[in-house]
């Protein structure tokens, strides 16, 4: 018996399963790589008022299902920048973060974006690099206080 797959545009019907996907990654994956005060404070703005809105709100995303479950979804805002994408533990290492990013990556070059930027975390850095991605800088910044690594990463279409 197959699952079946389904890709979705992100609506504004989905912007709940949308946070409850972004803090599932966070709390399914995040000990390998982040302590508990990152991991809560983290996960946390996924449900904070206002922080995920304008990109919800203005940005174009896709939301992956498998069968009747959401389990990703990335989402550009603006046009030239990956600023979300997230997959639930349960569903990590199958390749859905990897379909996921090809599809940012094909709908930004349909609309003659020609580099797409990020800020990438230790677990997307991996993912990124892989596909041809460019780290830029390293930066430090504080979620709630708490201090955290990201990567600045560009991507050329060609």
């Amino acid at each position: 018996m197959s699952v079946s797959f389904k890709l979705v545009p992100i609506a504004k019907s989905n912007h709940d399963l949308v946070r409850e996907i972004y803090a599932d990654a966070i709390f399914s994956k995040g000990l390998d790589l982040y302590n508990k005060d990152q991991i809560d404070s983290w996960a946390a703005l996924a449900f904070l008022p206002g922080f995920l809105d304008t990109s919800l709100n203005e940005g174009k995303g896709w939301l992956l299902t498998l069968g009747n479950d959401a389990e990703a979804f990335a989402l550009r805002y603006p046009s030239n920048r990956l600023a979300l994408l997230y997959c639930r533990g349960r569903s990590s290492r199958k390749g859905l973060a990897t379909f996921l990013l090809c599809k940012i990556e094909q709908d930004a070059k349909q609309e003659q974006v020609r580099i797409l930027y990020t800020e990438a975390s230790l677990f997307s850095y991996p993912l990124f690099k892989k596909h041809g991605w460019i780290e830029k800088s390293i930066e430090e910044i504080q979620i709630a206080g708490v201090d955290f690594l990201r990567y600045r990463m560009l991507k050329i279409l060609v």
